[in-house]
């Protein structure tokens, strides 16, 4: 494992007195094999802004500090708390006891209709093959987006960006408190 200093070019200015500012984080995203770095840039951007904190399943299908991901996320990624897992099994072993909910297509559950709690671990899978039985399995719920009928899926981004929300209005924990 290791975190978001391992980025060569880190900026530690003020990246380490925003991290720990913001509220404990009431959720993480974990993305499970990520294919596309363009996508996972905006996840952590996403992720940085919200102040959830993320993990990256390996093997990744680009090098992590790709110039691709670099710039999706831009000089967000220096305000994320995250933690890469060399695989599955090192994911759950640093995450025993969490509830582990899965954003899938197979779900019988729409995200709007669950309830979320505190310390949940919202699981994406790669955007070419999803996750493998195993990880079906591992998990504590599957969740979906309604969508229109005859279409397959959503961007891997916004599918994360709707589900986050919706957990973080559930949990009154968006950065800076409700107004």
């Amino acid at each position: 494992m290791y975190n978001a200093s391992s980025f060569p070019d880190k900026q530690e200015d003020n990246a380490e007195s925003v991290l720990n500012s913001l509220m404990p984080a009431a959720l993480r995203l974990a993305l499970y094999e990520p294919d596309i770095p363009q996508n996972t840039g905006a996840i952590l951007r996403t992720a940085a802004c919200m102040g959830v904190a993320v993990d990256i399943i390996e093997p990744c299908g680009f090098v992590l500090d790709d110039r691709k991901l670099r710039r999706a996320g831009m000089d967000y990624i220096d305000y994320v708390d995250l933690t890469c897992h060399a695989g599955w099994p090192a994911f759950q072993q640093a995450h025993v006891g969490a509830r582990r909910v899965l954003l899938t297509t197979k779900a019988a559950v729409f995200y709007t209709g669950f309830a979320f709690a505190p310390g949940d671990v919202l699981l994406l899978g790669s955007e070419t093959a999803g996750v493998p039985a195993a990880a079906h399995n591992a998990v504590a719920a599957r969740i979906a987006i309604p969508m229109a009928p005859g279409l397959r899926s959503l961007n891997l981004v916004v599918a994360a960006a709707m589900v986050l929300g919706e957990a973080l209005r559930q949990l009154d924990a968006f950065p800076g408190g409700a107004r």
